[in-house]
């Protein structure tokens, strides 16, 4: 692994899937501690790590200050939406909702846009709101589609609008 920059050393502890989940923390927090402290990307890691090993107040806490600390716009978006999913697997789920709604409005049409709705409407279901999931769900589907986009896109926004 000599030669590999961080991130690069990083992404391989993920892309290994023989690690189980507390060897994947062991590791990354191994690799977050060549960085400083309140080093927002070595955080982020480190949420993430515990998250995916069902440590989510673990993650939480981590994934809030590596927020609070300021992340590019990609690692933003993505920690926004993880810490989303963790605190709703909290039951914290009017606030994953208004995080998760502001990331879905905030960059319509990009590909973490779709993840943001994915995880939005998760999140909806959870909050009891299934038809407003399935709209948020179907809207995200829409443009990918091989056929049938517009008709999909208006279904979904007959759904939002109470009349399907």
């Amino acid at each position: 692994m000599s030669g590999q920059s961080w991130q690069e050393r990083v992404d391989a502890v993920w892309a290994d899937d023989a690690l189980a989940p507390d060897e994947v923390i062991t590791a990354i927090d191994a690799l977050a501690s060549e960085r400083h402290a309140d080093d927002p990307v070595a955080l982020f890691e480190r949420a993430g790590a515990r998250d995916s090993a069902g440590r989510e107040s673990e993650a939480e806490t981590l994934y809030r200050r590596a927020l609070e600390l300021g992340l590019d716009d990609e690692r933003r978006a993505r920690a926004t939406i993880q810490l989303a999913s963790t605190i709703r697997n909290l039951g914290q789920v009017t606030e994953a909702l208004s995080l998760l709604r502001e990331e879905y409005e905030r960059a319509p049409g990009t590909p973490m846009n779709d993840a943001a709705a994915a995880f939005y409407a998760l999140a909806l279901v959870s909050a009891g709101q299934a038809d407003r999931a399935a709209a948020v769900a179907l809207l995200a589907l829409a443009p990918h589609l091989p056929r049938y986009t517009r008709s999909v896109r208006g279904y979904a926004e007959e759904i939002v609008d109470g009349h399907a």
